[in-house]
């Protein structure tokens, strides 16, 4: 059971593509997003939960307002397809972090 009504005004898609081994850093979504993996290899890894390897055909969820630890291309390229749920009042997809988990 969902705890509370996710009220989504809008959905934003992004394809996005990575180099081998390119790294996203530390990051969080002030919106839940689900993915799908579409090409390559995703090391993929909320704080507080076991990393994960993600292949074509994986789908990913991101909790809002969770740290990314790992979202980070393998030995190969990589394409992922993000869809980004958004509230009334978002305007920004992404907030990066230092090293610290500081923005």
């Amino acid at each position: 059971l969902l705890h509370k009504a996710l009220k989504i005004h809008r959905v934003e898609v992004k394809q996005i593509d990575f180099a081998p081994h390119q790294q996203t850093g530390l990051h969080f979504h002030p919106c839940p997003v689900v993915g799908l993996v579409t090409r390559g290899t995703i090391i993929f890894q909320v704080k507080g939960r076991k990393k994960q390897i993600l292949n074509p055909g994986d789908a990913f969820y991101e909790p809002a307002n969770a740290t990314m630890l790992h979202f980070d291309a393998a030995d190969s390229p990589a394409t992922f397809v993000c869809f980004y749920l958004l509230g009334p009042r978002a305007k920004t997809l992404i907030t990066m972090l230092n090293k610290r988990g500081k923005n």
